[in-house]
């Protein structure tokens, strides 16, 4: 199987096609390219995990008018030239994208040279790009119920299908004891993760640096997850910590230290939530409002209506607000681990891989 992979930007759309690359190659032998930016996280997690990768430069899509679309559409237009190159080059059986602008010139040019595509939206709300790529592709994957509607006359193209990244979750063999204590952590201690995300955000960074003083006559430990570039100005405002609360600027295997905890604070981002449903985490959910349509409370409301979760709006949040939430969430802490366990969908990846076999069957 020779397959083409595209999304970027953010680990949101990285992850779950990592996790697809690996299931294919679990089940068969695969030939893999990854198209991305340099600008994008991509360039370094899919560098690292060993998949070549060409870049190409494609900037997104503003919703106001700006001459800064002018230069995009410029972009895209080169950006489809090299993307022909690299596929006659390559000839895939399939070309998937994962979201992010990234996506828009790949699938674009790939359905227009006929080979058979997919898309997999991992939001319950479709961002600009694959909202426009539903008009070319031959299927759209979702990964929330309900969600097709969103599409329109396309929905007609949709699977529900999940999200990849919730398969390879589940199949994470750890000792959570061994693992607490790579960061040193003792045993005994309900353990906190927080993050805000692949890039960090400053609002919960903040509420977490509020919050801390008051971790002092509780049993807790914490894993603070700042994000590369708050991480040395949040270390400098700390000081010196006691050895239960451990300061990060990012975690390449964050699902390990995940399955090994009680609680996590995080952004609602569609992985995240694959994730935390997959190991039956109680979480507190922070959505990010500077995304579109507000799509990550919409993505949460899943898991707060079942008792999973515990919604903080970022308007709301302050330390004090947040360790409410986690004394409320740690003594509720076996209920709301079962809501969450009974969302998840463990099997997102191998359906999709079966998904792709069965257009790919179709070409032939």
């Amino acid at each position: 199987m020779r397959i083409v992979v595209s999304g970027g930007g953010t680990g949101g759309h990285i992850y779950p096609a990592l996790a697809m690359i690996r299931e294919i190659e679990r089940r068969m032998p695969c030939e893999v390219l990854y198209i991305g930016t340099e600008n994008g996280l991509e360039a370094d997690i899919v560098r690292r995990a060993g998949i070549p990768f060409e870049s190409i430069e494609i900037s997104g899509i503003r919703r106001s008018l700006s001459f800064e679309n002018v230069k995009t559409g410029i972009r895209f237009l080169k950006s489809v030239v090299r993307v022909r190159k690299l596929l006659r080059d390559f000839e895939p059986d399939i070309v998937v994208g994962t979201g992010g602008f990234v996506c828009g010139p790949v699938l674009y040019t790939a359905a227009k040279m006929g080979y058979k595509t997919l898309v997999h939206e991992q939001n319950s709300l479709p961002g600009i790009t694959n909202k426009f790529l539903a008009r070319y592709v031959d299927r759209v994957a979702l990964s929330f119920k309900g969600s097709g509607h969103h599409f329109g006359k396309n929905e007609a193209k949709t699977i529900l299908i999940g999200n990849p990244r919730a398969s390879e979750v589940a199949l994470l063999e750890i000792n959570p004891v061994e693992e607490r204590r790579k960061y040193g952590f003792e045993e005994g201690r309900p353990l906190i993760v927080v993050y805000g995300g692949s890039r960090g955000a400053p609002a919960i960074n903040q509420a977490v640096v509020e919050m801390i003083p008051r971790l002092e006559n509780t049993d807790w430990s914490l894993l603070f997850v700042t994000g590369q570039v708050h991480y040395e100005t949040i270390k400098a405002q700390l000081g010196t910590l006691p050895e239960r609360i451990q300061l990060r600027p990012f975690i390449y295997d964050l699902p390990l230290i995940l399955k090994a905890s009680q609680l996590v604070i995080s952004r609602s981002g569609a992985s995240t939530l694959a994730e935390l449903t997959t190991l039956g985490l109680p979480s507190i959910l922070i959505p990010s409002p500077y995304v579109t349509e507000n799509h990550q409370e919409v993505n949460a409301s899943s898991l707060v209506e079942t008792g999973a979760s515990l919604l903080v709006r970022e308007k709301e949040l302050t330390g004090d607000r947040l360790f409410e939430a986690c004394t409320t969430a740690i003594a509720e802490q076996e209920a709301m681990s079962k809501a969450s366990l009974a969302l998840g969908m463990p099997d997102a990846a191998s359906d999709l891989v079966d998904e792709l076999l069965r257009l790919i069957q179709q070409k032939n």
